[in-house]
C-alpha cells in the first residue's frame, strides 16, 4: 500500500494562507468559471477552483504553486461544500500539489515507453543540477517528480514542467533545457528532435504523403 499523502497544517502555514482571498483578477475568472454550471452544481468548479487558487499561491511565492490547508478551505466556503469534499480532489489529482515546490517542477515520466527510451539519461541530468526524486533544490528552483504516463509516448523520453512538455529528450537536450530556465529563459516546448515537427516519423511522413503540401482528397484512391 502506498504511503499516505502527509499534508502540512502548521500554525505558519495558517498565519500565512488563512486570509486568502482571490485577487481581483482572481475573482473575475472564478465568477466567470461559476457561470458555466447551471446554480446547485457549483461542484462541478472545484477542480478549476483547485488550480486557480494554486496558480494564485504560485504567482504569490514565485513557484508553481501549492495548496495550503487554508487555501482548500477558502475554495471550498467559495464553493458552498464541506471541506473534505475539495479535499478528496486535491488529493486525488496530481496536478495538485500539497506540499510547497520550486519554481519550476520538473515531472519525469518514468513508465514504460519512457523508460525504453532513455528516461534513465532525462534522471541523470536532473541528478547533475542536483534534484533529487521528491525533493526542491537549496535554491527553491527546481522540484523533481518521477509520474506515470503523461500520453507523450511517441515522443518518448518526456518531461512536463510546469506547463510546457518537453519530448525526445537525451542527456544533453535535458541539461540545455535546465540551464535556459535556471537563466531565466524559456526553452521552446514539444520535440527536441530537429528531424521532427510534432510526432511526425523521423525524416518526415511516410504515409498519406499527398497531404504534405495540399488538402489532398483520397477517396477515390480508396474506393
Amino acid at each position: 500500500m502506498a504511503d499516505a499523502k502527509i499534508i502540512p497544517d502548521t500554525p505558519e502555514i495558517r498565519a500565512r494562507w488563512g486570509t486568502f482571498v482571490w485577487t481581483e483578477a482572481n475573482a473575475a475568472k472564478a465568477k466567470e468559471i461559476r457561470a458555466r454550471y447551471p446554480e446547485g452544481r457549483q461542484q462541478s468548479c472545484t477542480i478549476p477552483y483547485l488550480d486557480l487558487a494554486q496558480r494564485q499561491v504560485g504567482a504569490e511565492t514565485n513557484t508553481q504553486g501549492w495548496l495550503p490547508v487554508p487555501v482548500m478551505e477558502f475554495v471550498a466556503r467559495e464553493l458552498d461544500l464541506p471541506y473534505v469534499r475539495v479535499l478528496e480532489v486535491a488529493t486525488f489529482y496530481t496536478m495538485f500539489n500539497l506540499v510547497p515546490v520550486g519554481r519550476h517542477h520538473v515531472q519525469v515520466c518514468g513508465t514504460t515507453p519512457c523508460w525504453l527510451r532513455g528516461s534513465d539519461e532525462v534522471f541523470a541530468a536532473c541528478k547533475s543540477k542536483g534534484m533529487v526524486k521528491g525533493g526542491t533544490t537549496p535554491d527553491g528552483l527546481f522540484t523533481l517528480t518521477e509520474v506515470e504516463c503523461m500520453g507523450n509516448c511517441a515522443n518518448a523520453p518526456m518531461v512536463q514542467i510546469n506547463d510546457d512538455n518537453y519530448e525526445d529528450l537525451d542527456y544533453d537536450s535535458t541539461v540545455a533545457i535546465l540551464d535556459a530556465l535556471a537563466k531565466g529563459e524559456r526553452p521552446k516546448p514539444g520535440s527536441q528532435n530537429s528531424q521532427r515537427h510534432t510526432s511526425e516519423p523521423e525524416g518526415g511522413p511516410t504515409t498519406l504523403t499527398a497531404m504534405v503540401d495540399e488538402n489532398h482528397d483520397y477517396r477515390g484512391e480508396w474506393a
